[in-house]
């Protein structure tokens, strides 16, 4: 215990020291937030009602929003957070939090907001049976759950690109820099956003039922909805399915909004597996203890949480995620920004050198989630008892601290990285009016800035992190890379200006 606190206030004084110099996006800049809540982003079909009126019935999802106050910015990132609680209704899941009001998650919204992001805690639908007999059930049980709470997160994006669309942008967002925050079972929703993209990867054979002595999918698009929650899904007669025929599962939200986000975050939580994965997804930043003994740190079986101890389902943690994001090249923007921090280096001693993988180790075996609290305010402080808040706001720094510079990179918002990265500044893409045309590219890849900032130095490395092309000294604001002998696939493009850097994805087909 005394080893763990000591790190945690040595990295501690290390933020605060760094906040002295009050900067956007990695400070606390702002000191109020102001909450607008119960803000209705869509409605859809909830199998909380499924043992009651005997059929899903619509429910309202909402959010809270929160903002900085005295914020003169009007076009500012969005981070979408998702709660924890089993998929199942608070306080029936047993635990001490499951909602929007978590402790937990105005803790992470208020940061947020003072750090100048648009922050909402968001609410999804819940319901399904952990205590039912067979382990098939429990199955089909959670990975609908999951399926839902996708949706649910793609929806909320939706409404977010709707908002400045269509309603002035009454929330001061920019709906091109948008990111999703899972805490707990909240990560698995923000896992499977960011890798499940196709129906047809739902079709594995563990999400695949055996009833009667023929295979059946567990998640079915026509009855489901797909997988953004922007079709109808009704359950057809004469099939084996709890909800009873012409049940309707999915009502469209916001259709015509693109779904795309531009990161993705998780305190805890796994993904449903990574053959979900591939190249050019969304980049991933993990916090998880590894000894967490609910949601596994590499693959594993995930149990129901005590006092059930039921098996479930196979799944994969933030260490298995981290070790194929890298293979695959989707967290290869920060690999370049050379993080000179103490956070980032002590993360770098123990990750194995996987950025964006944050392990936060703890010496009690049993605890999986050290940055909860229990505020008088929180749904579970009653039942709870107060864990000590002091602790779980020390993780809570180290968790903001290794966050923030890594958003400023994926988000292109510019941020001054002075003491952070080598590089100082980390520019973004519209800084100096970069265009990289065609991408991907077959030949030949052009590079062109505006004349006030032109490019001098051009590397471009693969995903070993090998350099394969580098031109120094151009000093021009068109560059040209040849592909050459290069093989297909992606490569990583970091181009050096008078005032920072730019990392860009290179993908040569």
């Amino acid at each position: 215990m005394k080893k763990v606190n000591i790190l945690l206030l040595f990295l501690l004084c290390a933020i605060l020291s760094l906040q002295a110099q009050n900067r956007r996006y990695i400070d606390q800049v702002f000191t109020e937030v102001n909450v607008q809540t119960d803000i209705i982003y869509g409605v859809n079909a909830t199998a909380l009602a499924l043992q009651v009126a005997g059929q899903a019935i619509p429910e309202a999802l909402r959010l809270d929003v929160y903002q900085p106050v005295g914020d003169t910015e009007n076009a500012r990132p969005v981070v979408l957070v998702f709660h924890t609680g089993n998929f199942l209704p608070f306080p029936q899941n047993g635990g001490t939090g499951g909602t929007r009001k978590d402790s937990t998650v105005v803790e992470v919204c208020t940061r947020l907001a003072k750090m100048g992001y648009v922050s909402a805690a968001v609410s999804y639908r819940l319901g399904w049976n952990p205590i039912a007999p067979s382990q098939s059930d429990r199955i089909f049980g959670i990975i609908n759950a999951a399926y839902r709470g996708v949706q649910d997160a793609r929806t909320a994006v939706r409404f977010m690109k709707r908002s400045v669309a269509e309603e002035s942008n009454p929330f001061g967002v920019d709906s091109t820099r948008v990111t999703l925050w899972g805490i707990g079972t909240g990560g698995y929703i923000t896992l499977a956003t960011a890798s499940l993209d196709e129906y047809n990867k739902v079709l594995l054979p563990k999400f695949i039922a055996n009833i009667g002595g023929n295979p059946f999918p567990m998640v079915v698009e026509a009855i489901n909805g797909d997988i953004y929650g922007t079709s109808v899904g009704v359950v057809p007669p004469g099939i084996p399915y709890p909800f009873p025929a012409n049940d309707t599962l999915c009502y469209p939200n916001h259709v015509g909004y693109s779904s795309d986000y531009q990161l993705s975050v998780n305190m805890g939580g796994a993904m449903g597996d990574t053959l979900w994965m591939d190249p050019g997804q969304v980049p991933i930043v993990s916090f998880h203890v590894p000894t967490d003994p609910f949601a596994p740190y590499e693959c594993a079986v995930l149990n129901v949480p005590p006092p059930v101890n039921l098996p479930v389902v196979d799944v994969c943690g933030s260490s298995a995620v981290a070790t194929k994001q890298t293979r695959l090249g989707n967290n290869a923007m920060w690999e370049s920004a050379d993080f000179i921090d103490p956070i980032s280096v002590s993360m770098r001693a123990r990750n194995g050198g996987r950025e964006g993988l944050a392990p936060l180790p703890r010496l009690d075996p049993t605890e999986s989630s050290p940055w909860d609290f229990y505020a008088p305010d929180n749904p579970g402080a009653v039942t709870a008892g107060p864990p000590d808040p002091v602790r779980a706001r020390l993780y809570m720094d180290t968790i903001m601290a290794y966050f923030a510079p890594r958003a400023c990179i994926a988000l292109n918002l510019g941020c001054d990285l002075m003491g952070i990265s080598s590089t100082r500044k980390v520019l973004s893409a519209r800084d100096v009016q970069l265009q990289m045309m065609p991408n991907p590219a077959y030949e030949q890849v052009r590079i062109q800035t505006s004349l006030e900032h032109p490019i001098l130095d051009v590397q471009v490395f693969d995903l070993s992190g090998r350099m394969v092309k580098s031109a120094i000294n151009l000093k021009d604001s068109n560059h040209t890379i040849y592909r050459g002998n290069l093989p297909n696939g992606m490569y990583v493009v970091k181009m050096r200006f008078a005032q920072g850097i730019i990392t860009e994805k290179l993908i040569f087909n």
